[in-house]
């Protein structure tokens, strides 16, 4: 036993002491040391639903109506929203929602086929009653907002995302109009569908190509605020109407097509697996001129909000450079360019 001090405390046992100051000095050293982040582990959100119908809408546009096999509700979703369709050929492409929200039980979507298109067209239209089918979503980029007026614009398939807009604006009581053009009224969708009385269709074979002053009216004089602009269709007519609308106006755009390059720089990318650099000039992405040597990289939007064609960089600097999940520089090759000469790519 260890004999008491003179003040009748015992000594401490020095083994015991030395393995106080052990523990102690080992929690110093932890608590030094960065808390190891938590492990993030990716949710993969892609739902299987089949499809329910396919119907013949217009010309060369079919309707696709979607729900899960069990019948149960799927997410919500409000008028903008689209959904990411992964074929079975691993193409993936978006497809605004043209039903009605309040449905909880399916989706619907239309697309127009385009035999000179990326081939997810073609691929949708091959598709029948009973197919699985992929999908993630619905995701929103071009949201409605609450306004007390709307005109909207919709040219040919861009009704899609416009459809459930105007039905949402009836609902609410909101002093809205639609103009809605196309080649002919055989190749547009959905007319059956439109409130009556508040429509304008402008067909090319009838009335010729609409200028932005058909399609806008005297929303360019409007009072301030007061009328939101919500508009759909090919590049010429999105062009045409963003140049013609004033600054007292509130214009909400789609594209279903990449914008033109605008004060684009060549420069050149290094194919990273293979070693071959590819020329890109200033009026083409690099995403185009990749596809000429590799035409089955993954792609769809081509306008930089969908991330499925963002690609590892292995060299260079890029405009919107930015970092995977394990921390890696990545580039959207469909809107991004490099900010020197040459970049090389994990492709």
């Amino acid at each position: 036993m260890i004999p008491p001090d003179l003040r009748g405390r015992r000594d401490r046992d020095p083994f015991w002491v030395a393995v106080n100051a052990a523990f102690n000095g080992i929690q110093r050293v932890r608590s030094l040391r960065d808390p190891a982040p938590p492990r993030v582990r990716p949710v993969d959100r892609t739902m299987r639903l089949t499809v329910l119908e396919v119907r013949e809408e217009a010309e060369d546009v079919a309707a696709v109506r979607l729900g899960a096999a069990d019948g149960r509700a799927l997410p919500g979703w409000q008028p903008g929203c689209h959904l990411d369709v992964l074929l079975p050929s691993g193409r993936r492409r978006q497809y605004s929602l043209c039903g009605d929200p309040a449905d909880r039980r399916t989706y619907r979507i239309a697309v127009r086929r385009l035999p000179a298109g990326g081939g997810g067209s073609v691929e949708m239209h091959g598709l029948r009653e009973g197919a699985s089918l992929a999908v993630q979503g619905p995701r929103n980029a071009f949201p409605f907002l609450a306004h007390d007026r709307y005109l909207f614009l919709a040219g040919g398939i861009g009704i899609t995302p416009i459809l459930p807009m105007v039905t949402a604006a009836e609902r609410f009581g909101a002093d809205w109009r639609l103009v809605y053009t196309g080649r002919t009224r055989a190749s547009l969708p959905f007319l059956d569908e439109l409130p009556a009385g508040r429509v304008t269709v402008r067909t090319d074979d009838e009335h010729g190509v609409p200028s932005a002053a058909d399609l806008l009216g005297d929303v360019p004089g409007d009072v301030p605020g007061g009328t939101a602009v919500y508009c759909c269709g090919p590049a010429p007519m999105i062009d045409a109407v963003r140049a013609a609308v004033g600054e007292d106006a509130t214009l909400h755009y789609e594209r279903f097509a990449p914008s033109p390059i605008v004060g684009g720089k060549p420069f050149e990318v290094e194919l990273g697996r293979s070693g071959r650099v590819l020329a890109v000039p200033a009026d083409r992405s690099a995403l185009d001129v990749i596809r000429d040597v590799l035409p089955d990289v993954a792609y769809s939007c081509r306008q930089g909000f969908c991330g499925t064609c963002r690609t590892g960089v292995r060299a260079g600097d890029v405009d919107d450079r930015a970092l995977s999940d394990q921390g890696d520089a990545t580039m959207l090759t469909c809107v991004s360019r490099a900010t020197g000469g040459r970049i090389t790519l994990d492709l």
